[in-house]
């Protein structure tokens, strides 16, 4: 339950001279059948706290600090989340990150809201960079929680918009993995598809334990028989390579919409049967010729050159920049101060337009939906872990379209 070795990349200053430096515990899958999901989140943390260290790090009023990642392996269980978060408090880490799986993120809310209650001078702030149920910031929403990936309505408004243009879309499967992220895609899909294309058959709607599925083949055959043209799945991770990898065996020649269809093997996996017919959503892609974002992209592949290697996030690097804004600004790692400074923040960088909304604390930002093309087709410079396939922007679905309601009720921080 102890942090594996910290990472903390050598900054701008003299480090005979260094502070000691702001510890961030990444509690996340680093062992497991999501280990390849850590392992990849730990890479653009890496990267991301580099660029704050190379700079000089973070300005408090004592001097500069650099900044150290602390990861915690939670092998994706709630209740081993529950115990390293713990464990990273009393070892006062006073910021959390944490992601892969909204179960987890369920489930750390609650421990950061009692921990915090019970021990108001070692509270702790939680930023989310991936777990995107819409409860999180919603019903269970926190004052100590901060969401900077676009929840799953989102995603899934951006997506259904396409579908709404796409009339090839006929009859539509829904297969997701079975824990809540996976059921709120399902009724998001269902209530999205009835309000743009009422003339869309829903064929069907099945979702498989998370995780455990190592052949995916005779569900595969149900999409087959069910004269599906087209699957909409949340599935990530192993859980989505798997699926692809039997749904290109089988030969299905549908349209997969997904939300994470290009990354972690997906492409490499679908080879040219998934040309023109794999779409993914997300707040940037490696082709949507934003040139600050390329510098960026360019930087981490010198920092990590190897293709399995190759998975940048956009909003990793926004999260961590508006981290280290926040601390700057508090001048303090007080876990309070920062979140006042988080609440409301408008971040504008790299391209990225980026509303921290005070209501909900949820990043309301544009996203591109994109389809996957081989690599020097039309605007596909770049291509996904040297596979040969990369993708080129659909449509770029604009913030004001995004920013979806919210029902909550958000509790005031303590002063």
């Amino acid at each position: 339950m102890v942090g594996l070795l910290g990472f903390v990349a050598v900054p701008a200053f003299a480090q005979s001279d260094a502070l000691p430096p702001v510890r961030i515990a990444v509690i996340e899958a680093m062992s497991g059948p999501f280990a390849n999901t850590g392992e990849a989140i730990m890479r653009n943390l890496r990267f991301a706290v580099s660029r704050i260290n190379e700079r000089g790090g973070v300005k408090l009023p004592d001097g500069r600090h650099a900044l150290e990642l602390v990861p915690f392996d939670s092998k994706n269980q709630v209740d081993e989340a529950l115990l390293l978060l713990r464990s990273a408090a009393d070892q006062s880490i006073r910021i959390v990150l944490q992601g892969n799986s909204s179960a987890v993120a369920a489930a750390l809310i609650d421990g950061v809201n009692r921990h915090n209650q019970r021990n108001p001078d070692q509270r702790v702030v939680y930023l989310n960079y991936s777990a995107v149920d819409p409860a999180l910031t919603n019903e269970k929403c926190s004052p100590w929680h901060f969401r900077f990936d676009a929840s799953s309505d989102m995603r899934m408004a951006a997506l259904t918009e396409v579908m709404r243009r796409d009339r090839e879309v006929r009859r539509v499967y829904l297969f997701n993995q079975d824990y809540s992220f996976g059921r709120q895609v399902s009724r998001s899909a269902r209530d999205m598809l009835a309000a743009k294309r009422p003339d869309i058959a829903v064929v069907g709607d099945e979702f498989h334990a998370i995780g455990k599925v190592k052949d995916f083949s005779p569900y595969v055959a149900k999409i087959l028989a069910s004269g599906a043209d087209t699957v909409i799945t949340g599935n990530w991770g192993n859980d989505l390579t798997l699926l692809v990898k039997a749904a290109k065996e089988a030969g299905f020649k549908g349209s997969f919409y997904t939300f994470y269809g290009n990354a972690l093997g997906a492409p490499g996996a679908l080879g040219d049967a998934g040309v023109g017919k794999v779409r993914a959503v997300a707040e940037w892609h490696y082709n949507a010729g934003e040139p600050e974002m390329d510098r960026a992209y360019d930087a981490y592949r010198r920092m990590f050159p190897r293709p399995a290697d190759d998975y940048l996030n956009a909003r990793m690097l926004h999260m961590t920049d508006m981290l280290a804004t926040a601390l700057e600004q508090a001048g303090t790692v007080d876990a309070a101060a920062i979140a006042r400074r988080l609440s409301g923040m408008r971040w504008t960088a790299e391209g990225a337009e980026l509303w921290m909304r005070p209501d909900d604390h949820q990043a309301i930002k544009p996203l591109y939906v994109f389809t996957m093309r081989k690599a020097g087709e039309g605007t596909v410079k770049r291509d996904v872990e040297g596979s040969g396939y990369g993708f080129e922007t659909t449509l770029k679905v604009p913030a004001a379209d995004l920013a979806l309601p919210t029902t909550c009720k958000m509790a005031k921080l303590p002063e």
